[in-house]
């Protein structure tokens, strides 16, 4: 081989080796970037947690790249207030030191003017080692990252490579972080529905407590009052106004024979067996039981039409002298059905709360006033045997659905003039 024909072929092996070297080293920093890559995200993807991605970023950064120092710090887009701050190596005195003199410089220079001022003043005697490599980055819409490393150990500048390296790292940090601060708000939310649940559960107990009083309180409330506190929202009654209305009164003819014949404590079961089926009936035809006494009730019928009214107090009547025979049958003592009579006036009258004054305090009461009632009271105590009476006006009423027989005109006691009476 001619000397010519050696050198050309040395030339061209040297070429293929600087080639293949060339190849090796690309290969090398792309194995480099990979592994740092795979290393740094599985750290930063390990957690939810803001601070321990950011610490974890920093930690396998400057690991990788050899670095002595280095920074991580997240800032208010509008705000300019630094909202997490991670750093190692940079002071051995005050940590806060550092980060007070960045926020100093964003509030003065604002963010992007304000990093080659912060490679400066890492450089303090107090410093371990300073910072040579910033890089500012937009995490998103509201948030700014400032992220910074001091000299590599081995003395090798950062290259331009080593920068798109950290900006790819970067962009994984800035998902992982979405991703920790989506979960930091659900962990927010589930707070805020727990809290929400407790008072839900508080509330849910109080009502259930009103209810619960509310429902003891209706055995002595008359029907009619709570239905107006439950459709007033501050509670309030109205006072006395004149309304129609039809007023029935129920009186047990013979209740003072009965107590000595049978003893008090028969007689109130056996009363108490037979009001209860009378509720039923009242309540079924929208009555309200205004007064009680040991033997009698006073009822009041308050629907707005004049016809419905005086037919509901009649039909409540009916209704309970039905049931008085069929209820006979569960008392042994009793060789009749009780005789139940009632007398029905329909017109107007005062109705509303009343409220009476004594040396012990006050009370009020929910009740129907006028002669309207008086004449009520007074035709059901002509009652004989079980009789259900009326007055003419309620009698006219309920013509039509029922036909009432005159029993004459009858000189009531407090009454001016006889009142002619019906019955059913």
């Amino acid at each position: 081989m001619s000397k010519e024909n050696l050198q050309h072929e040395v030339e061209t092996l040297r070429a293929s080796l600087a080639q293949a070297e060339k190849a090796r080293t690309e290969l090398d920093r792309r194995i480099f970037h990979l592994k740092t890559l795979y290393d740094v995200s599985k750290d930063i993807y390990g957690s939810v947690e803001t601070e321990t991605i950011l610490k974890n970023f920093l930690l396998m950064s400057m690991g990788n790249f050899g670095a002595v120092a280095g920074f991580i710090l997240l800032t208010n887009v509008n705000s300019m207030k630094i909202e997490h701050f991670i750093q190692i190596g940079i002071e051995d005195n005050d940590s806060l030191s550092f980060c007070g003199q960045c926020q100093r410089l964003f509030d003065e220079k604002g963010f992007y003017q304000s990093t080659a001022e912060i490679k400066r003043i890492s450089q303090a005697e107090s410093s371990l080692s300073s910072i040579i490599l910033t890089l500012p980055f937009i995490l998103d819409d509201n948030t700014l990252a400032l992220f910074g490393l001091g000299p590599k150990l081995a003395g090798d500048a950062y290259s331009q490579d080593d920068k798109e390296l950290l900006y790819t790292l970067l962009n994984n940090v800035s998902v992982a972080i979405k991703n920790a601060r989506s979960f930091e708000e659900i962990q927010r939310l589930n707070k805020n529905l727990e809290m929400k649940n407790i008072e839900l559960s508080a509330s849910l107990r109080k009502i259930e407590i009103l209810e619960r009083i509310k429902a003891n309180l209706c055995k002595f409330i008359p029907t009619t009052v709570t239905r107006l506190i439950d459709k007033s929202p501050t509670g309030a009654i109205p006072e006395m106004e004149e309304k129609d209305l039809s007023v029935l009164f129920l009186d047990i003819e013979g209740y003072t024979g009965l107590c000595e014949r049978l003893g008090d404590t028969t007689v109130h079961d056996i009363i108490e067996r037979h009001f209860s089926v009378f509720m039923d009936a009242i309540y079924r035809n929208n009555g309200d039981v205004n007064e009680t006494a040991g033997d009698g009730l006073m009822v009041l019928f308050l629907n707005e039409d004049l016809k419905t009214n005086a037919l509901e107090a009649v039909n409540a009547g009916l209704a309970i002298k039905a049931q008085t025979v069929k209820i006979k049958e569960q008392f042994s003592q009793l060789y009749r059905p009780l005789d139940v009579n009632m007398g029905i006036n329909s017109g107007r009258a005062l109705v509303g709360a009343a409220k009476f004054e004594s040396i012990t305090g006050s009370r009020w009461t929910y009740t129907a006033r006028g002669t309207l009632t008086n004449v009520a009271a007074r035709i059901g105590a002509l009652g004989k045997r079980g009789s259900l009476l009326m007055s003419r006006e309620t009698a006219e009423r309920v013509r039509g659905q029922y036909s009432p027989a005159c029993r004459g005109k009858f000189k009531l006691k407090n009454v001016s003039e006889e009142v002619e009476v019906f019955e059913l």
